[in-house]
């Protein structure tokens, strides 16, 4: 798709509108600003008892909803300082804290925890942002509060009822670069006791851009035929394809003895292709190469609000169809399947949450969460070699189907002796299957040095017990894996100052370290597979930063920003294998030394411009983090993003149109090795929401 032809199109209407609205034309009203008064927030000396110790960031409302086309994958990698690891545009996108791996996160959805039971990690790029209107990152020990095993944190994410008073509508629609369109529409009624909402997704893109492969040399000839020159050429991303629908629904009940009901249900359907590697020759004609998903996320919830207690119960459905389909061409016009994968996940979920506020100063939590996992994982392609099978082999299915019971109890006491100090001190327990982890202390302070500035410390224990791929895996599985254990040391310092409708500014930076043993780690086998193995002891240690502030410079100016950095080296140091062993001391692969992101806005009235910058230090791929090849690292990159809105305000509506500059400097980078990464490309968006009251 040419930008050009949406681009300029669009820039002529907000111009022609901006006039139209300066002429005091009766069409329009006055244009709503984005220049909002910064309010007078209550400062009190002794903090909230939940969040005593807690290193916690909380993410702005107006960075999840900043486009329509953005995953949160894309709101954690410009507005925290985690790792966000991207298989390409529209493929698998996977976080990881404080120099850990992916299956060291702790995902939840309205409290469920969503991590694969088979993988033990999240996909981000399968969760549009317009379906989060809660999200928070809960960082190292902090995460024990939610759940265990995130032994690098935990990614809290929620939806919120709007507190509508009869009808609301919002739709948004998009067009982007590679014949991208997205869309988004939220239908939404309420009353005093009732909040009902009802949301669509869809995304669908060829994702067919282009970019210069360096990992292939073409040469030129002369009539002679001898070399003259060479050149690397310019490739399509092949078999990208993305075909995503997300639908939601949401009903919230209250009544006047305090309950409140909730019902959340989000359906996903998507239909990806796998892009080929930039080292891969194969023709775009010849070969399938397909992944697709379909998942069912269903949470009920009652919750009580009391004078002395806080109420809290929930309970789920996960349910997952998961497949994978290669084929290639044999030559003669006919495919043939090499894989064809299918799994299928369900898990049910119970959980009760109860908080005593014993006094003033003392307050007392207990939780008990329950999931049973039923995994079935197949290649119904797989060969086999069995002697006297004519034709060398006969397709079978090969697999597992097991399952799991996973519980978790904590209890904590949260005590505040004086006004500046906050003690906080929790246990909990794990069971996986048959396999009851040990206690898993925490042991949070807080200590009010001045009315702006806050000492936060913890130590905490932790474990985090094999997937269900890493335990079953057919080939490759390691039955005898151990849980990964850990414990964690952090401190830190919170900065909070605000001139009320003036300025605000929030600041906070940590200091983390952290001892991994049993790290579970795939390694190639001499048999031809990959399979898990208990082989590293880790040292994880390094520096969060964070700052973010808002400046209203004058009524019709303000000034926002944020920036984020992390210093995170994260060092083996197991036994070596062999004497040969060169990866003993060595960075961790994929885990970056160095991140970090920023973001600005600068309004003007009913104009709004947002700036998004990133930057990853460079990714060892091999665990002996060799630099000699080509193939040893991932170059560093820095990522650039703009978006300049504009608000309309109509008789009966309000209209925002948007244009998004990616990658504005076109750069040339990848996430992933031999994963292409698209150059510069632009997106144009129109939302629209009626005013339906009186």
């Amino acid at each position: 798709m040419r930008p050009a032809k949406f681009i300029l199109p669009v820039l002529m209407a907000m111009l022609a509108a901006t006039h139209s609205a300066g002429a005091q034309n009766e069409w329009w009203n006055n244009d709503p600003s984005y220049v909002t008064p910064i309010e007078e927030a209550a400062v009190v000396a002794r903090r909230p008892l939940g969040e005593i110790g807690q290193q916690k960031t909380e993410l702005d409302s107006a960075a999840l909803k900043l486009t329509v086309s953005q995953s949160m994958a894309d709101v954690l990698t410009f507005n925290s300082s985690i790792f966000v690891k991207q298989y390409g545009r529209g493929s698998l996108s996977t976080v990881s804290f404080r120099g850990t791996a992916a299956s060291h996160t702790q995902v939840t959805w309205n409290g469920m925890k969503i991590n694969s039971p088979m993988l033990g990690m999240t996909d981000f790029s399968m969760i549009p942002s317009f379906f989060t209107d809660k999200a928070s990152l809960l960082h190292g020990s902090s995460s024990l509060a939610v759940a265990g095993g995130g032994l690098g944190g935990a990614v809290l994410l929620a939806t919120a009822p709007e507190q509508a008073r009869g009808w609301q509508l919002d739709a948004v629609l998009g067009a982007g670069s590679f014949s991208t369109w997205d869309g988004f529409i939220k239908l939404g009624w309420g009353n005093s006791r009732w909040q009902l909402a009802t949301r669509a997704a869809g995304t669908l893109s060829k994702n067919d851009f282009t970019y210069r492969n360096y990992k292939k040399k073409e040469y030129t000839y002369d009539a002679a035929g001898i070399p003259t020159g060479s050149y690397y050429p310019i490739d399509t991303n092949r078999c990208g394809s993305i075909r995503d629908v997300h639908l939601m629904q949401e009903a919230y009940y209250k009544t006047d003895a305090g309950d409140r009901l909730s019902l959340n249900a989000w359906w996903t359907s998507s239909v990806r292709g796998v892009p080929l590697l930039s080292v891969d020759y194969r023709q775009g004609s010849s070969y399938t190469n397909l992944q697709s998903e379909n998942t069912l996320r269903l949470v009920c919830g009652w919750n009580h609000t009391g004078q002395k207690w806080l109420l809290d119960a929930k309970a789920g459905w996960l349910h997952t169809s998961q497949g994978y389909d290669f084929a290639r061409d044999k030559g003669n016009g006919t495919m043939a399947k090499m894989i064809e994968s299918r799994s299928l996940i369900n898990t049910f979920h119970a959980a009760a949450q109860a908080k005593w506020f014993a006094a003033d100063h003392l307050m007392v939590e207990a939780q008990l969460a329950a999931y049973q996992h039923f995994v079935k994982s197949q290649d119904r392609n797989a060969i086999s070699r069995a002697a006297g099978d004519a034709g060398g082999g006969r397709k079978i299915a090969i697999g597992y189907e097991e399952g799991r019971f996973e519980s978790s109890a904590y209890i904590s006491a949260k005590w505040s002796p004086s006004r500046r100090l906050g003690i906080s001190a929790a246990i909990r327990e794990e069971l996986y299957g048959e396999s009851l982890s040990p206690i898993i202390p925490v042991l949070n302070l807080d200590w009010l040095l001045t009315n702006d500035l806050t000492l936060k410390a913890s130590v905490s224990r932790n474990f985090r017990y094999p997937s269900l791929n890493d335990l079953y895996f057919l080939p490759g599985g390691n039955p005898d894996l151990l849980p990964e254990s850990g414990i964690s040391y952090d401190a830190g310092l919170s900065y909070y100052k605000i001139r009320p409708d003036r300025w605000v500014i929030k600041a906070s930076a940590s200091w983390f370290d952290s001892y991994i043993d049993n790290w579970i780690v795939w390694i190639p086998t001499f048999k031809g597979y990959w399979t898990p193995r208990n082989v590293l002891q880790v040292h994880a240690y390094g520096i969060e930063s964070r700052a973010e502030g808002k400046y209203k410079l004058s009524r019709d100016w303000m000034l926002e920003g944020s920036g984020n950095f992390a210093w995170t080296p994260s060092i083996n140091h197991g036994d070596p294998a062999d004497w040969a062993d060169e990866a003993i001391g060595k960075q961790l692969v994929y885990v970056p030394r160095f991140s970090a992101s920023a973001t600005g806005a600068l309004a003007y009235r009913s104009w709004r411009l947002s700036y998004k910058w990133c930057w990853y230090s460079e990714r060892y791929t091999t665990s002996d983090n060799d630099m000699a090849t080509r193939i040893g690292r991932v170059l560093p990159y820095f990522m650039n993003d703009i978006v300049l809105e504009k608000k309309f305000g109509l008789r009966r509506t309000s209209l925002s149109l948007k244009l998004a500059v990616n990658n504005i400097f076109n750069e040339e980078y990848e996430s992933v090795l031999n994963r292409p990464m698209p150059g510069r490309n632009y997106e144009v968006f129109i939302e629209i929401t009626p005013d339906f009251s009186k």
